[in-house]
């Protein structure tokens, strides 16, 4: 595996009593050891995907376990023969998953984690609603078998989506599913809050199920969206077959980039009517920019 980029996901709430005191030191890090990516700070842990060589990926993740709380952090590895991202950045956050509910605490309490051995049996109970916490453009590209896609545009949005419709679901288990766990950590404990008794969630998220299930024994249709330039991966975290569409950030398939409304950077089949005429024309520019930048040999900050 000489030369193979390894991209970590990874998130951990603790409490960081000054979270913009560790993002110097991280960035700095980062930077010297080739790491990429992108990491979250908050007074409520860290999230993030990040790649690089694997000497400098594990000074990277030892740095973070070093962090208050932060011993114990479980991280989920992928391999990629190319670099997914551009540059990196260490961002503070006032969370580092975004449900604005001030109130939801994953350090206090959590619906029982499910390894993903175990989650087909669970899924499969006629007395399971299985919930995908993630947002609608994810769940396009695939989701479980069977599973509920609430259609919220962010996870903000789930709050409300579940109080106009927790009535369906009383008298079930309620098994929730996210991209790598973090949103379920959250979403779990405000289901608990709401007095939802059975919560449960597949740990270690979607990439982990398509890590260790085999595809022939799978539940998952479709493939998996992720936040880098692979755009989605599928059994076994092999990159899928997906692009981006560079102005409203969302997968786009073979079949979109077939389409009469798609213009590679401009715009895609789901985004046409969201753009003014001055927004696609900058967005042109942009990608004129893109094309200059490869001639002389460079990378375009558009790419990244």
């Amino acid at each position: 595996m000489q030369g193979m980029i390894i991209i970590a996901a990874l998130y951990h709430f603790t409490r960081f009593p000054d979270p913009a005191a560790l993002r110097a030191p991280l960035q700095a890090l980062a930077e010297a050891q080739g790491i990429k990516g992108s990491l979250l700070l908050a007074s409520e842990g860290v999230n993030g995907t990040i790649a690089g060589p694997r000497a400098g990926m594990d000074a990277m993740l030892s740095a973070i376990r070093a962090l208050p709380g932060c011993r114990d952090l479980e991280h989920k590895e992928s391999h990629a023969g190319t670099m997914p991202f551009g540059r990196m950045k260490v961002r503070l956050k006032r969370e580092i998953v975004t449900m604005g509910r001030p109130d939801v605490d994953p350090r206090a309490r959590v619906g029982h984690y499910v390894t993903a051995t175990d989650w087909n049996a669970l899924i499969a109970a006629p007395d399971v609603a299985v919930i995908d916490t993630r947002n609608d453009y994810e769940v396009a590209i695939g989701t479980f078998r069977g599973a509920i896609d609430p259609g919220t545009g962010s996870f903000r949005d789930f709050p409300a989506w579940w109080q106009a419709n927790h009535v369906r679901f009383q008298g079930k288990r309620i098994a929730m599913f996210c991209t790598g766990g973090i949103r379920c950590e959250k979403s779990t404990n405000y289901l608990l809050g709401q007095g939802v008794e059975q919560v449960f969630h597949l740990k270690g998220g979607i990439l982990k199920y398509l890590e260790e299930v085999p595809q022939g024994e799978s539940l998952w249709d479709g493939q998996c969206y992720v936040f880098d330039q692979r755009v989605s991966v599928g059994h076994g975290l092999v990159p899928g077959d997906y692009g981006t569409c560079h102005a409203c950030r969302r997968p786009v398939s073979r079949d979109d980039r077939q389409h009469p409304d798609y213009e590679e950077g401009v715009q895609c089949p789901r985004c046409t009517g969201e753009y003014a005429d001055t927004d696609r024309a900058r967005f042109r520019e942009r990608m004129r920019q893109m094309a200059l930048a490869e001639k002389r040999g460079k990378s375009h900050l558009g790419q990244s």
